[in-house]
């Protein structure tokens, strides 16, 4: 066994690679410089900095609602919440929750406040980055739009159509019935006790009742 070989007092510790932690101390430096910049720029125009957090590595860019926000599916219900189910916002109460953060909101707007906020975006695993559309996608959505406009318009033309069907074959049918209902009224003036009046052809005079 060579000399250098041979074990030491300090053989058993841990050894470092300095090219990685040389690295890291770089890019440590560089992130430092960077938020040094930002926080300059932000005072410089007269606003407070924010670090902004680590972004997980799976996360999704951001994304808008599919679906329109109903928030009036639960006015005149109510709601049996036990004693103390939530302390202030956290945990599920009486009003808007929000099952991804845990909280409850007593009115809507902070509900809506509160899913556009980076706390309900991150623990939805979004971003909060929002990419940017190319002019192909601007031009289908744009066209999505307008046939979206035309069915509705037509949708509502045929509501519209039928309402006015309805009301008119409404109509007839009213002017029908005051039709028969004018008839019997002069079919009763006409008749004494049940029986029809007889009519008596007179030569030079017409009909005479």
């Amino acid at each position: 066994m060579s000399k250098s070989e041979r074990p030491s007092d300090t053989s058993f510790r841990k050894t470092w690679d300095r090219a990685e932690y040389a690295l890291k101390a770089a890019e440590r430096e560089s992130h430092l410089k960077e938020e040094s910049k930002a926080r300059a720029e932000a005072k410089a125009h007269g606003k407070k900095y924010h670090p902004r957090p680590s972004t997980p590595p799976d996360a999704q860019e951001t994304v808008s609602r599919a679906a329109r926000l109903d928030v009036s599916a639960n006015v005149g219900k109510t709601t049996l919440v036990p004693a103390g189910a939530s302390t202030g916002k956290r945990g599920r109460g009486a009003g808007f929750y929000c099952p991804d953060c845990d909280l409850t909101f007593k009115d809507n707007l902070q509900f809506v406040d509160h899913l556009n906020s980076k706390q309900h975006l991150s623990n939805t695993g979004q971003s909060g980055e929002v990419k940017r559309a190319t002019v192909e996608e601007v031009r289908e959505r744009l066209e999505w739009l307008v046939r979206k406009r035309e069915e509705e318009a037509e949708a509502v033309e045929t509501v519209v159509d039928l309402g006015a069907r309805l009301e008119k074959r409404g109509e007839e049918m009213e002017r029908e019935r005051e039709e028969k209902r004018r008839k019997r009224r002069e079919k009763r003036r006409k008749t004494e006790g049940g029986v029809g009046v007889k009519q008596e052809v007179v030569e030079g005079n017409g009909i005479i009742c």
